[in-house]
């Protein structure tokens, strides 16, 4: 569905280290651009040099999109040739140019910058023990508490990956964190495997990042994903890891594979679109009508539409242009701007619809005025019935593991049956993705569904 009715990740993240001493930035550029979709607020890369002073980071950061943020003439004088990147949507803190990542901060031991994915549960504990140690005074997101608790163990530690180990055993929470210190670059995954973290390589070159989608952005090629707990070290040594922190218990967030990672990424061995291309099989075999024709809500409900074609039968064809070119400006707050934004963005193709009777395929209802609209603008066009097929579970509850879902009070499916929700959005019918129909997508993955069952794994 479209963004401004849509839970919202967190952020992605991307770091890179060239052992050879090539350029980095414009890699990181090209990363972030093909990981905007997890963050349209702000975005930022800082970049250093391995043979140069310790210290010397190079930062930008700055509100808008990678291509705003970013000139030709930035990209070469980030020098350097290892570096993290950002693109940013805030669930703590203010969406400010202050709360922009990466973080960067200069101590007795040298400097680190830092890029965070995911929330901290427990952030707020930890922030009051640094403030009666008088290691920080002020910190307004979970990512400058964990920044700061990195560096406090630094102090007494005796590698940057032993201080990295320390902070991150007394989290709680999902995260996917890039370091970046003068010489190496270590990345972190939470031990749930909330959050997704993969590593890369480009020749000479290794990257850590949210998707794999932004290796091969860059030319590059998958190694592996970051396992649950695992700390991976990037030196000139090459690469070593530390499972200490590994468990067996694992929930990956199953709305990587209903709506936040792209089509063309890889997850846990698991290939997104053939997830969504299952999820719409199993919606067709759960919850089959007669029609005429099947689509999809642009972009994120067309994979799920095709699945559900295929298994049907029935022809799939789009309904809705979309125009790609409006901006961060679409993101409107109130349901009139929403309204007005939905016209913008979407425009029905009305000889495919008049007459016709349509189901249409989106990954998520949230508070379900998106969806009216669309609906309103499909019967104005002429469809005779359409028919909304969910490929997700009703949104039940709130997540707190850096996915915006809203508080329950504003989840329509929280406070409405099914049969409510139809009547308000409507639609002829509806039904959603069951729980067991999981399976289908992901297969055994262990996954965390707390935002449809009130179930949370921290």
């Amino acid at each position: 569905m479209l963004a401004c009715d849509k839970p919202k990740e967190e952020c992605g993240v991307f770091g890179i280290y060239s052992l050879d001493g090539k350029q980095v930035a414009h890699d990181i550029y090209n990363g972030l651009v093909a990981l905007q979709h997890r963050g349209q607020e702000s975005a930022g890369m800082a970049v250093s040099d391995t043979e140069g002073e310790m210290g010397n980071i190079n930062l930008k950061k700055e509100m808008g999109l990678v291509t705003e943020v970013f000139s030709h003439e930035d990209l070469d004088k980030l020098s350097g040739n290892i570096g993290v990147g950002h693109v940013r949507y805030s669930t703590t803190g203010e969406s400010t140019a202050k709360n922009a990542q990466p973080i960067a901060m200069n101590y007795i031991k040298g400097s680190l910058a830092l890029v965070h994915n995911g929330n901290i549960v427990n952030a707020g504990e930890i922030k009051k023990e640094q403030m009666y140690k008088g290691l920080a005074h002020y910190t307004t997101t979970d990512s400058e508490v964990l920044a700061y608790e990195i560096i406090g163990e630094r102090v007494k530690a005796d590698s940057i990956e032993e201080a990295v180990k320390r902070a991150v055993s007394k989290l709680r929470g999902g995260y996917a964190v890039v370091v970046m210190s003068p010489r190496k670059l270590v990345g972190i995954r939470d031990p749930f495997g909330i959050k997704p973290l993969i590593l890369g390589k480009k020749k000479d070159t290794y990257i850590l990042c949210s998707e794999s989608s932004a290796i091969t952005s860059v030319g590059g090629e998958i190694i592996r994903d970051i396992e649950p707990g695992e700390i991976v070290s990037i030196t000139a040594d090459g690469i070593s890891s530390d499972k200490e922190l590994c468990q067996e218990k694992r929930a990956h967030c199953i709305f990587e594979y209903i709506y936040f990672a792209r089509n063309d990424s890889v997850m846990d061995g698991i290939s997104i679109f053939d997830s969504r291309i299952q999820a719409g099989r199993a919606l067709a075999k759960g919850a089959p009508v007669e029609a005429d024709i099947v689509s999809g809500v642009p972009d994120s409900g067309l994979a799920a539409a095709e699945g559900y074609a295929l298994e049907s039968g029935i022809p799939f064809t789009f309904v809705f242009h979309k125009n790609s070119y409006i901006g961060r400006s679409f993101i409107k707050p109130t349901d009139e701007e929403r309204q007005n934004a939905v016209h913008m963005k979407l425009s029905v193709l009305s000889h495919v619809v008049k007459d016709k009777r349509i189901v249409l395929i989106d990954d998520s209802i949230v508070r379900g005025t998106t969806m009216k609209h669309l609906i309103e603008m499909l019967k104005k066009a002429g469809a005779k019935e359409v028919h909304v097929r969910i490929s997700s579970p009703p949104f039940l509850y709130p997540c707190y593991y850096g996915t915006d879902v809203p508080t329950s009070g504003e989840l329509i499916a929280s406070e409405h049956s099914t049969e409510e929700v139809r009547s308000r959005i409507g639609a002829d019918s509806l039904h959603y993705l069951g729980i067991d129909d999981f399976k289908e997508m992901v297969g055994d993955l262990p996954i965390c569904e707390a935002c449809f069952t009130g179930d949370y794994p921290v």
